[in-house]
């Protein structure tokens, strides 16, 4: 993995900044925390030309490799960290060879390579955290050996928090690092056990971000997707296929659309029960039918937008009018689609919600709960109120579930269309005849 997989404009110019700054090497001499023999060695490289780095590089690469790490190990001022931190990612620029070199380190100290850049992680200074992360990066993600079951979550749990602390920077190179790490799949099962790092793909997305950060949570997305239980899940846990269209709809850059056409041919390979429903309802079908028709210079896109297309086509096919409620209801996300509106859909489906243990009219419920989106609360709210006019028991079945004081509650809410069905549900609440179970 080349080093410039993660690499950022504010990580660029902070370490040209350093590179000038002046370290007091002979003092940690003097100090017993430096040896001659360091002291030697670092002063062949320290402030030199590159061309005479390089050559010290070519010749005595194991023994700087070494040595910055255990310089690294034992100094804490924060300058001095920054710069051997710059030193270690210079020796790696350009030349992947070297990243064996620092890995091996590990044959002279057990507490290298990664001991100490886990400590500077725990830093307060951003430079050190985040050029401390670029470079466990790329000793995690090209390791040979099973990587390290202690050292992956700790690492995993920096980069949930750097997404979740909204600096430009931390989330920049956090999303970095992921989409290097995720082409392990070991990394990808614990990034999924991490909280934090899926939603913060998602609070990411939603801010609408530039093309390149958009490819890059989508080929993030796209990695999880080849693990079986995360296709099972991804959708019902973060809604993500809904959000992904949005995206894809509004890209600008080829390559964001064949990043997120990829991740839902694996969600409908493996998990198809679990994924086409809320496909369908994201309107994902007109989208991949238009898709076949232009002019792609991509011929992965043009490939998996025809198999979803294909897929889409046949399951909607097949359903009927109260299948595609169910799937709107299971999606998550119901909208104002004709079916809830037609009398004659709920004289004949009312009693279905009660299915199951009561498994849609518990949806509805729980949208009316936990939903803040206008629109999802009124279609809930209406589904809810027809359900009671057209089912004789829905009166009591609503009473029984707990969702009678909540419903009422919404007569007041801020938005005039929610407060005007969660009005006309209540009205059919208070008007049925009440007819013991």
């Amino acid at each position: 993995m080349s080093l410039t997989l993660v690499s950022t404009p504010y990580l660029d110019e902070l370490s040209a900044k350093i590179r000038a700054k002046p370290v007091p090497w002979e003092g940690y001499h003097r100090a017993d925390l430096v040896t001659s023999d360091e002291l030697s060695l670092i002063k062949k490289v320290d402030k030199q030309p590159k061309a005479r780095v390089e050559n010290c590089l070519l010749t005595e690469g194991r023994t700087y490799a070494l040595l910055y790490l255990r310089l690294l190990k034992n100094l804490q001022r924060i300058d001095t960290m920054q710069c051997l931190l710059v030193l270690v990612a210079d020796a790696l620029l350009d030349h992947d060879e070297r990243i064996l070199l620092f890995q091996q380190t590990s044959d002279s100290d057990l507490d290298l390579p990664y001991s100490p850049l886990f400590r500077a992680l725990e830093t307060q200074d951003e430079f050190v955290q985040l050029k401390a992360a670029q470079l466990l990066t790329v000793l995690l993600s090209t390791e040979r050996k099973s990587i390290a079951q202690a050292r992956l979550p700790a690492f995993l749990n920096t980069l949930a928090a750097f997404m979740e602390e909204g600096s430009p920077a931390k989330r920049d190179v956090a999303v970095q690092c992921l989409e290097s790490l995720l082409t392990r799949p070991e990394c990808r099962r614990m990034v999924w056990a991490t909280p934090g790092i899926v939603k913060g793909f998602v609070d990411i997305l939603n801010t609408n971000p530039g093309p390149q950060m958009s490819y890059q949570i989508a080929f993030c997305l796209w990695l999880l997707s080849f693990e079986q239980i995360i296709a099972e899940q991804i959708n019902k846990k973060y809604d993500i296929v809904s959000l992904l269209v949005q995206v894809a709809q509004t890209a600008v850059k080829e390559k964001v659309i064949r990043a997120i056409i990829a991740t839902f041919r694996n969600l409908v390979t493996k998990a198809p029960s679990e994924n086409l429903p809320a496909m369908l309802v994201a309107r994902l079908l007109p989208f991949v039918k238009n898709l076949c028709t232009r002019k792609l210079s991509d011929e992965d896109i043009f490939e998996d937008a025809q198999f979803l297309r294909d897929e889409l086509n046949a399951r909607f096919q097949s359903l009927t009018t109260f299948d595609e409620y169910k799937s709107e209801l299971l999606s998550g996300h119901p909208s104002w689609t004709p079916v809830h509106e037609s009398e004659d859909f709920w004289k004949e489906n009312a009693v279905k919600l009660n299915d199951a243990d009561y498994q849609l009219l518990r949806i509805l419920l729980r949208l009316v709960n936990e939903s803040n989106d206008p629109t999802i609360l009124a279609v809930a709210v209406h589904d809810l109120g027809q359900y009671v006019k057209h089912y004789e028991r829905g009166k009591k079945v609503i009473s029984d579930l707990g969702s009678k004081a909540r419903i009422m509650q919404l007569m007041s809410h801020e938005n005039p269309d929610v407060a005007y069905r969660a009005l006309l549900c209540v009205q059919q609440l208070v008007s049925q005849p009440w007819v013991n179970a």
